[in-house]
């Protein structure tokens, strides 16, 4: 019996045995394959994070560079409309101008702002040490006395650093008195992108790069700017940075390490901007992940004979349970979702039932002055008639018919008002058309004008001679600008010699302001929110700016407030403009 055990137990040792090793080679090979499919997958979608994080940077820096440029690019012109700059050009007095420029440079955050008199001579500058230099050679001011638009200009310094400046030649009674030079601050994104990316470079039409994080690279090409690294060092460099790194390819060299290079365009006169981002990030998480993977394999085969003894049906019950709890899970969600899904749609309904209410409740407010502006024609009216019954029974029929011509015009200016409130009270439709800005501020002018005269509020109005055209729900955009002049009346409610300042420009966007002298806002951020309101109770909700708000940005633009320098409150609404090509695309897709 003992002799014939012994075998047995010794093949049951060697069956066991080559299992657990064939086990241990399945598990180990596993490891390998599942490590090296891990690094390829994750660096390529760690590759691929960094590369879009890259490119979203690039969109934002690319929309702080346009909309600083668009900011400033406005100032030229309306500080070259400004009467009391014109007046001291005109009598050479300017003691006061440097003073003026220097109260404009802070609202506008420009870097300098100089007034130049037809000479080319500095006359006032927020710069007082460049007082009295003579800019006569300079190509921004041979450009504006010879253009009768804002001129654009980089002039590059011998340090090599580049300067903006937006330049425009300042005319009275058709004669040029001056010129206004506003530089750009544009420097200041240069040291703001040197703390958050590797590298990044701003090229003009031309290939120039014109601002950088490095400084050394201003005024050259990016190949020249990137073939200043020494050749030998940059090769011994890329090979020691990349040599554990084979399956990405690199887009440039950058100080002799391997970069990831993206480009990106700036919507202004053919800029580009590009970045370079170095893979380190990418070999951190990869490492770390791959670290942690070949831990977790350490722990399986060190805990793999004990698995390998455990019945599986406990395993099954566990998948079992959980893929009961998932599905449960699933089905939670799918209800959730569907009940958010119904409550945007009547929160839909209702912000535009609110919108209509709104709209309303400016008309009650309207109701009670136009009716005050239909009894004075009623009224004359009564009057022209019972003159014209006196004419007739004198026989004078051709001057009663004099007064029945002044009954009819009462009756067109009657019907006039009365157009207002129906088309200021009917539902807006869904379809957009070409709206003219101008004609919608007169229309919203025309339907405040019974308030404004009853307030004697001073209205000054600033409109360029060429129509400005967006595309829109004309009674939408009346919507909002009535909304802002009823703001603008509440905000000079407690004001003496209450004034509104209205500006209509046209360039990149058409852009309307609305200025008051009235207390200021008190809560920017909170402006905005639906029930936010300064007033007393039972004078209004807080919807009328929420919905403005709302509209605008259903319109493709924005709204948006500040504080004036001055004292009161500045409203700007921006909305996309028409022009020649947008308009062909609009016929063209209908």
């Amino acid at each position: 019996m003992t002799d014939k055990s012994v075998p047995a137990v010794t093949n049951g040792t060697r069956t066991t045995g080559w299992r657990v090793r064939l086990a241990l080679f399945v598990m180990t090979a596993m490891a390998i394959v599942t490590v090296s499919v891990t690094n390829r997958l994750l660096t390529d979608r760690f590759t691929e994070n960094t590369r879009n994080r890259a490119e979203l940077r690039l969109v934002l820096y690319s929309g702080n560079l346009l909309s600083e440029l668009r900011q400033n690019a406005i100032v030229p012109q309306l500080l070259a409309r400004d009467p009391a700059l014109i007046s001291a050009l005109n009598s050479g007095d300017y003691q006061l101008s440097t003073q003026r420029l220097i109260s404009f440079v802070d609202e506008i955050s420009a870097a300098s702002l100089t007034l130049l008199d037809k000479d080319g001579r500095t006359v006032a500058s927020t710069d007082r040490n460049s007082l009295g230099k003579n800019h006569r050679q300079g190509s921004y001011y041979i450009d504006a006395i010879r253009s009768k638009d804002t001129v654009f200009k980089l002039i590059q310094r011998e340090t090599g650093k580049y300067d903006f400046f937006y330049s425009r030649r300042i005319e009275s009674q058709g004669l040029l008195v001056g010129v206004i030079l506003v530089e750009v601050d544009l420097a200041k994104y240069e040291r703001a992108w040197a703390g958050i990316s590797d590298a990044v470079v701003v090229t003009d039409s031309e290939g120039r790069i014109i601002l950088s994080t490095e400084p050394r690279w201003r005024g050259v090409t990016e190949a020249e700017a990137l073939r200043r690294e020494p050749v030998t060092s940059a090769i011994e460099r890329a090979i020691q940075a990349t040599a554990d790194w084979t399956q990405l390819p690199a887009d440039a060299y950058v100080q002799g390490e391997a970069v990831m290079r993206v480009e990106g365009r700036v919507a202004f006169r053919g800029w580009r901007i590009a970045s370079f981002t170095t893979y380190a990030s990418v070999r951190e998480k990869v490492n770390g992940v791959l670290a942690l993977e070949i831990m977790g394999f350490a722990i399986l085969l060190a805990l793999a004979f004990y698995f390998m003894n455990r019945k599986t049906t406990v395993r099954m019950a566990l998948f079992q349970r959980e893929s009961a709890e998932l599905r449960a899970l699933n089905r939670r969600l799918q209800r959730e979702i569907a009940e958010r899904e119904r409550v945007q749609e009547n929160l839909a309904v209702a912000e535009q039932t609110l919108a209509q209410s709104s709209k309303l409740a400016a008309l009650g407010e309207m109701s009670a002055a136009v009716s005050h502006e239909l009894n004075q024609p009623l009224a004359a009216m009564k009057t022209y008639l019972a003159g014209a019954r006196l004419l007739l029974t004198r026989h004078r029929a051709d001057e009663a018919l004099s007064s029945f011509q002044r009954i009819d015009d009462l009756i067109e200016r009657m019907g006039a008002i009365t157009r207002q409130l129906k088309s200021y009270a009917r539902r807006s439709g869904d379809t957009f058309g070409p709206v003219n800005m101008g004609d919608s501020l007169a229309s919203a002018l025309a339907m405040m004008e019974p308030q404004l005269r009853q307030r004697r509020v001073t209205i000054e109005r600033a409109l360029p001679d060429a129509p400005v055209m967006v595309m829109g729900d004309r009674v939408r955009i009346e919507q909002v600008m009535v909304n802002l002049l009823r703001n603008a009346l509440d905000a000079t409610e407690s004001v003496e010699n209450a004034q509104i300042d209205i500006v209509l420009a046209a360039g990149d966007t058409a852009t309307l302001s609305l200025r008051d002298n009235g207390h200021g806002i008190d809560d920017i951020d909170s402006l905005f929110e639906p029930f936010y309101t300064t007033k007393q109770p039972g004078d209004g909700v807080g919807l009328g700016l929420a919905i403005s708000s709302g509209i605008v940005n259903d319109l493709g633009g924005r709204l948006t407030a500040r504080n004036a320098v001055a004292g009161g409150a500045v409203f700007e609404m921006q909305l996309p403009i028409l022009n020649e090509e947008t308009s062909e695309e609009t016929r063209a897709a209908e």
